[in-house]
């Protein structure tokens, strides 16, 4: 903020003044920035700097050769992972790594329930990840199974033969049709 503005008109003429206001313009819009900037690392959604405490905080091995994005989303779902496991908790994990939607299946007599990523197509990014979390919070004498969505032959089939050949046989599996 330029703090001459503010002056009183009787102090345009003096340069003292006018010196004064400038310098201390600056140092104010750096306590500003500090501040924008220190608030910011308060929020994991914001933060960057602190990546590395809130992972060393939360137990989570520190690679700073992730995305900020990356680690903040694990930061994020080690957080909504603490306390009680619930079939809820991994479905907000498992819907944070994906982003898409995910059913659980709880399948108590074999021990294991299945994680069914159903708001995508294919094997989601990020699954290495996404496992090592799922195996951090869920219970320990649980197993877990993955599914996955694919297109089968009877989705691609409103496919023609012209539009299909733009596509590899791994797209015409995952794409929208």
């Amino acid at each position: 903020m330029d703090l001459t503005k503010v002056l009183p008109p009787y102090y345009d003429q003096n340069d003292t003044m006018q010196t004064l206001q400038k310098i201390l313009s600056a140092v104010t819009d750096d306590l500003e920035n500090g501040l924008s900037d220190t608030i910011s690392e308060c929020f994991v959604t914001t933060a960057s700097k602190l990546l590395p405490r809130y992972e060393h905080l939360l137990g989570l091995t520190v690679d700073v050769s992730k995305s900020d994005r990356f680690r903040r989303e694990r930061i994020r779902a080690k957080i909504s992972g603490a306390g009680t496991t619930t079939k809820s908790m991994i479905e907000d994990v498992s819907r944070s790594y994906s982003n898409g939607e995910v059913e659980v299946i709880e399948d108590n007599e074999n021990s294991r329930f299945v994680i069914r990523f159903v708001g995508v197509l294919g094997i989601p990014g990020n699954m290495a990840d996404l496992k090592l979390t799922i195996e951090e919070i869920k219970p320990a004498h649980l197993e877990v199974e993955y599914e996955y969505i694919y297109n089968t032959w009877a989705d691609s089939s409103v496919l023609k033969w012209e539009t299909a050949a733009a596509y590899t046989w791994e797209e015409i599996r995952t794409v929208e049709l």
